[in-house]
């Protein structure tokens, strides 16, 4: 069966159309077709190199975002310390404008 036609019928049925008993025969094997066209892409050599290419992407990304926020984690404990150090050397500058 053509996959426009596979695809009209699903459409229809997904929307609460009655189908003809041969209609919904057709759409079954429509689907069959399809179930079994995904379950052999799904177990390709190909799908399982992307599986493993991805993971990596993924590790690779996780390790980044472990690197920034580290990064973010020891700009803030700096930031912390300098605005100690400011806050002391405005109170230095304030007793020495006062003597």
């Amino acid at each position: 069966m053509a996959d426009d036609l596979g695809q009209k019928l699903h459409d229809r049925a997904t929307r609460g159309e009655k189908l003809t008993p041969e209609e919904q025969s057709r759409l079954e094997a429509w689907y069959t077709a399809h179930d079994g066209a995904e379950a052999r892409d799904l177990n390709s050599p190909a799908v399982e190199h992307q599986d493993a290419s991805l993971e990596a992407q993924i590790r690779a990304t996780l390790a980044q975002i472990m690197r920034v926020t580290q990064q973010i984690q020891d700009s803030i404990s700096e930031n912390a310390t300098l605005r100690k150090e400011i806050a002391s050397l405005r109170l230095q500058l304030a007793e020495q404008s006062a003597s």
